[in-house]
């Protein structure tokens, strides 16, 4: 085993490259969607921008989450590439950079909508009819949860709790607008606001 007990190359130089292989990149996620998204991303651009990110942490691999956040915020989702320029710049290996990825709902490994639609399917909500609302909002985007529309329009998530339960079912919208009460029949309604 290597000095860190993960049983990977004990060269800090072969870490990461050992690490990334260990990570199946093709079951995260819809790489083809990813990939014509990514064409239009100036990945130089980004790779400076991270590094100047990470820089203002002075390269400190406790501030992982402040970084991802903000390298997030940057490019709109956290794919393989900005996880291992990320993980590299820190002295940290790819996987415990994607454990943390995954590990928050925060963080997207694809990229998100214009209009980002987040369902609450807490219990409250769920009582109410969450499940049909999110299965409604399936239909009429014709996407699955976790994805996004061909045509960057939406994307559509689930999360445990909006904290508005005395509200069920509560949809969010682009973390702003508040749709409480909402039914299957108004589905339309509120992708219509969206739409233009």
């Amino acid at each position: 085993m290597d000095k860190q007990g993960f049983g990977g190359p004990s060269e800090d130089g072969e870490r990461t490259a050992w690490y990334e292989r260990q990570i199946d990149w093709d079951a995260v996620g819809d790489r083809q969607e990813s990939a014509d998204y990514e064409e239009d991303i100036d990945w130089d651009a980004v790779e400076e921008k991270v590094d100047e990110i990470i820089n203002e942490y002075d390269g400190d691999s406790g501030a992982l989450i402040e970084v991802l956040h903000e390298v997030q915020e940057l490019v709109g989702y956290l794919p393989q590439r900005v996880q291992v320029r990320v993980a590299d710049r820190l002295g940290l290996s790819v996987s415990e950079v994607y454990s943390v990825v995954t590990f928050y709902s925060l963080f997207s490994l694809k990229p998100k909508g214009e209009n980002h639609i987040t369902v609450c399917k807490g219990t409250a909500c769920y009582v109410r009819g969450a499940a049909q609302l999110i299965e409604e909002l399936e239909n009429q985007l014709g996407i699955s949860v976790g994805d996004t529309t061909s045509d960057g329009k939406f994307s559509l998530e689930v999360v445990r709790c909006l904290g508005a339960c005395g509200l069920g079912p509560v949809a969010m919208v682009n973390n702003e607008d508040v749709f409480a009460r909402i039914t299957v029949d108004q589905v339309s309604d509120m992708l219509q606001q969206y739409e233009d």
